[in-house]
């Protein structure tokens, strides 16, 4: 099986064959890439609506929303391609689905994902008259675009007035899409992954300056305090790409070199006693109460390293159902798992860290730490 670099690689030079308008090497690139086959196949499926094939498109399009059932985006393009193919009750059909998928929202910014497009619900609804109009239901698409003027007026000047007028002398409408060229694309990150990583690493000193007087860390068997712990990551769970800083369990070391500099560690500590959670370590007196509860502990100091590249953890969640990754953007979860929330990306998903992999998830999958129920 070709690893996650090579076809992250291949998706990469796919964007850029239909950047250049390759078709044939675009659809060779995307069919090759089996861990997106939602994004691949809409990819292809945008990429036989450039070539003039609806009907190739339709197919791609059927894969996609199949694997993906909830891909508004989806939806809106093959509602495009069976409206080429005066397939207009299909096309109307599909549209209606967008606008499901939109589960309310004005908009869906799919640039988090890769594509630089932001589905707008007033567009959905224009595509919607326009597959009306196609059926004859002039007086109904007239409804829809004023519904749509109704609820944002702001966009009446973007068109919705202009489509209204001509909808009212029987004047069919063009449906809207995605633009040309624009395709799911690698985020940078997994990018700046591409070549070999050593995730083994080499050990690193972490200097740790505890309080003066009997609240500090355990003694070496040598007798002064332990200033310093090496720090060895444990590996990430195989079969996955890790990105960014890995959430690591440190073991503990001895040192007497005073020369040492210290480091600057942003991270937390497993606590059981304390909710089974992660404790951030955020001050002198939370690192000083990490040793207390943890001195006498068989298992030892369990440390992980909080968000990437220094970005804050804003809070916790857990996971009340199990959610398998789409594609690398996407996150794992499994029911009980915790999960560092890094940033929310809209009303419906949210940005996370879990055992060193950084990922997108369903925010209706999880709950606030601070309310599950154990």
């Amino acid at each position: 099986m070709r690893s996650l670099g090579e076809q992250v690689r291949d998706w990469h030079q796919g964007a850029e064959a239909v950047a250049r308008g390759d078709w044939g090497c675009a659809l060779r690139l995307f069919s090759s890439v089996e861990e997106l086959p939602s994004r691949m196949s809409f990819n292809m499926g945008c990429v036989h609506l450039l070539a003039g094939d609806p009907e190739a498109a339709l197919r791609a399009f059927d894969q996609a929303v199949t694997k993906d059932t909830c891909l508004a985006v989806g939806f809106l393009q093959r509602g495009v391609a069976h409206f080429q193919l005066d397939q207009f009750q299909e096309a109307l059909s599909d549209f209606q689905l967008a606008l499901v998928q939109l589960r309310g929202n004005s908009i869906i910014d799919y640039t988090q994902l890769g594509l630089r497009f932001r589905l707008q619900a007033w567009e959905v609804l224009y595509n919607v008259a326009s597959a009306q109009c196609q059926l004859g239901l002039w007086a109904e698409a007239a409804n829809t675009l004023a519904e749509s003027i109704s609820r944002w007026p702001e966009r009446a000047r973007e068109g919705l007035t202009t489509a209204l007028y001509h909808v009212q002398k029987q004047a069919p409408l063009q449906p809207r899409q995605v633009p040309p060229g624009e395709v799911f694309r690698p985020h940078r990150r997994y990018l700046e992954h591409l070549e070999p990583v050593d995730f083994l690493g080499k050990a690193k000193v972490c200097a740790v300056h505890p309080h003066s007087g009997t609240a500090g860390p355990p003694r070496s068997p040598a007798g002064p305090a332990c200033r310093l712990c090496w720090l060895r990551p444990s590996l990430p769970r195989p079969g996955r790409h890790s990105l960014g800083k890995c959430r690591v369990h440190w073991r503990l070391g001895w040192e007497g070199d005073p020369h040492v500099q210290p480091v600057c560690f942003l991270g937390s500590y497993w606590a059981p006693e304390d909710g089974q959670f992660w404790v951030p370590i955020l001050r002198e007196d939370t690192l000083q109460k990490a040793w207390r509860d943890t001195a006498s502990a068989p298992q030892g100091l369990r440390l992980q390293c909080r968000g990437v590249a220094g970005r804050p953890v804003l809070y916790q969640v857990l996971a009340q159902h199990d959610y398998s990754a789409q594609g690398p953007e996407d996150l794992d979860l499994h029911r009980g798992d915790t999960v560092d929330v890094l940033g929310e990306v809209d009303e419906a998903w949210l940005e996370g860290h879990r055992d060193g992999y950084i990922g997108i998830f369903p925010k209706s999958f999880v709950v606030p730490a601070s309310e599950a129920v154990q």
